[in-house]
């Protein structure tokens, strides 16, 4: 089963554009991501402020549904996608993939709806935007549905492809609630939805970074750590510069800039010290995975992460 799901996803990557390698000049890079959002901000920065290039590198960013991802990434047409959980659930399934870097120590998910839910039973026929299955909106929804005492089966999931899509179906009430995480959650509130439940800490599920295939760090190792030492360049300028941030942030997700400054504060907060993740993280996430399908007793979540490439000290 797992090969033909393989195969179909092979089939849709190879229609991704192919890597191309520089003779002279900045080393090209590749990441795919599932869509903007604040949480991807310190990749933008990376870019606008001039960090790849300083590291020599010419980086190029391509939007794709995390679901076909890890084989986007073992087919060569990106290098690194932003999505740790999809590199471990994809792991355990065989594939020789490794998260290398993860942005943030905790989540911001909140499920934001309509103003007509007002209690949980509100919400049983309804449905709730994510971005996809298996994806962390996914799983910290259905953790809120058990806190709230609901059957997820009660309750109906439309996947959108990405947070910013989830936050458009929101809006365009073809949803009764979405799983959103800031810009977007604000943006909502401001638009007369309401924030119905926090759910960042009712799961424990691996947020933003990159991941790659264990023959990219065989091949390319030095190529790796220029990009995550850009990326952490970009989280250390997000920290130092809250004021152009913040204008940074109104002007991308075209909100206002009190809405801007409440989600620059909820994700500068959440940001790792040092660009590692709490194996603890890894393991929560695997307990879930384990919920779904047989997983070997003995997985090494060790095995799962290489953070040998992150710069000594910061």
């Amino acid at each position: 089963m797992y090969g033909l799901f393989a195969a179909v996803i092979l089939a849709l990557s190879a229609s991704l554009p192919m890597p191309v390698k520089a003779a002279d000049g900045p080393q090209i890079v590749r990441i795919g991501y599932p869509s903007s959002a604040v949480s991807t901000l310190p990749f933008d920065i990376a870019k606008e402020k001039g960090f790849y290039t300083k590291a020599g590198l010419e980086v190029e960013y391509i939007q794709m549904r995390t679901a076909i991802a890890p084989q986007a990434i073992l087919a060569g047409n990106i290098n690194f996608f932003t999505s740790p959980q999809a590199a471990i659930s994809a792991a355990v399934s065989g594939l020789p993939l490794v998260v290398v870097l993860s942005l943030y120590k905790d989540t911001p998910w909140v499920l934001v709806t309509s103003n007509e839910i007002n209690k949980a039973q509100d919400l049983v026929g309804k449905k709730i935007a994510i971005s996809d299955i298996r994806s962390s909106p996914y799983y910290f929804a259905r953790a809120g549905f058990k806190k709230l005492g609901l059957d997820e089966k009660q309750v109906g999931l439309a996947t959108t492809g990405g947070t910013s899509n989830s936050f458009a179906a929101l809006t365009s009430h073809q949803v009764a609630g979405a799983v959103l995480s800031p810009p977007f959650d604000d943006k909502a509130v401001s638009s007369g939805f309401k924030k119905f439940l926090f759910l960042g800490d009712l799961a424990d599920i691996p947020y933003v970074g990159l991941f790659t295939s264990q023959a990219e760090i065989r091949g390319h190792r030095e190529r790796i750590k220029k990009t995550i030492a850009a990326v952490l360049d970009a989280v250390a300028w997000q920290r130092a510069n809250r004021g152009e941030t913040v204008k940074m942030i109104a002007a991308r997700y075209k909100i206002t800039i009190s809405e801007a400054e409440r989600s620059y504060e909820t994700m500068t907060a959440i940001l790792s010290p040092d660009g590692s993740m709490d194996l603890k993280k890894v393991r929560g996430y695997l307990a879930l995975l384990r919920e779904e399908r047989p997983l070997p007793e003995n997985l090494d979540a060790e095995r799962l992460v290489d953070f040998s490439m992150l710069p000594a000290a910061r």
